[in-house]
């Protein structure tokens, strides 16, 4: 037995009749962007059924994967979203899995990477879109992912050892955890403009097609949070492309200029995560 097929009779082993029936005579293939603890996996290949995703955690991420389909099914109501086909979660050990509808199309990342000059209009789509996902209506949300709340958990996170300091940012290259937690205390107190969030609004996690935002992927962390929660994420993936495409990016926002201290905040709260 191959690497591959004894990791696809690990994740399937536990799993519901009724989820092994919906993931057989599919060809499995490990993806490996945004992941987040779980491993993720495309299927293929049954019959001319459509595509699907799959997403597999055990214990810390076993919770994320729960958090995710709630937030989905919510979202759901309000803007494009893959579709939830099935969830489970059982315990002894604690284990999810999610099974999702593929959304046509490629993310923000690949089509940049592609072909840079698609700059200008793949902005201007992302800055629609996130108009639309912080107009949705704030008093309908109940999952808080305000700035308490994720302070918190990346308190928790630090505790725990899960924050990896060789990922964090070029500017903060040799700092540890602590090093961040502390600078966070530094920029307190933040007055929050809450909005409908998504949480990790990365190039990565925005799928586009014919020119248009067609769904938003790994929504575990949406709730209501202060906007620059996700204007700070897209702002620094668009600065390593181009100071241009940024300043772009916040006029079709709408917004007149970027707030440095909300910015700051919140990259600095995102190494921890």
């Amino acid at each position: 037995m191959t690497l591959a097929n004894k990791q696809q009779a690990a994740v399937t082993a536990a799993m519901p009749a009724s989820l092994s029936a919906a993931v057989a005579a599919y060809r499995w293939a490990r993806d490996s962007i945004g992941e987040s603890g779980a491993a993720v996996y495309r299927l293929q290949g049954r019959n001319g059924a459509p595509d699907l995703y799959l997403k597999h955690g055990m214990d810390v991420a076993a919770a994320d994967i729960s958090d995710e389909a709630a937030r989905l099914r919510w979202l759901a109501q309000y803007c494009p979203v893959p579709a939830v086909v099935q969830f489970a979660r059982v315990t002894d050990p604690d284990q999810a899995w999610l099974l999702t509808a593929a959304l046509p199309g490629k993310t923000a990342s690949e089509l940049l990477e592609a072909n840079p000059a698609l700059g200008p209009a793949v902005v201007d789509a992302l800055a629609a879109f996130l108009r639309r996902l912080h107009a949705l209506p704030v008093s309908e949300c109940s999952f808080d992912a305000g700035s308490a709340v994720r302070l918190a958990q990346a308190r928790q996170r630090i505790d725990a050892g899960l924050v990896d300091a060789a990922d964090f940012d070029a500017g903060r290259q040799g700092w540890t955890p602590q090093h961040v937690w502390a600078a966070l205390q530094d920029c307190q107190p933040i007055t929050p403009d809450l909005v409908v969030t998504h949480g990790d609004f990365s190039l990565e996690n925005i799928v586009m097609h014919e020119g248009a935002v067609v769904g938003c992927l790994d929504v575990g962390r949406a709730g209501v949070a202060d906007r620059y929660q996700d204007l700070a994420i897209v702002w620094r993936a668009l600065g390593e492309l181009d100071a241009g495409l940024q300043q772009r990016f916040v006029e079709q926002y709408g917004l007149l200029d970027i707030d440095q201290g909300k910015l700051q905040f919140h990259l600095l709260l995102d190494e921890l995560f």
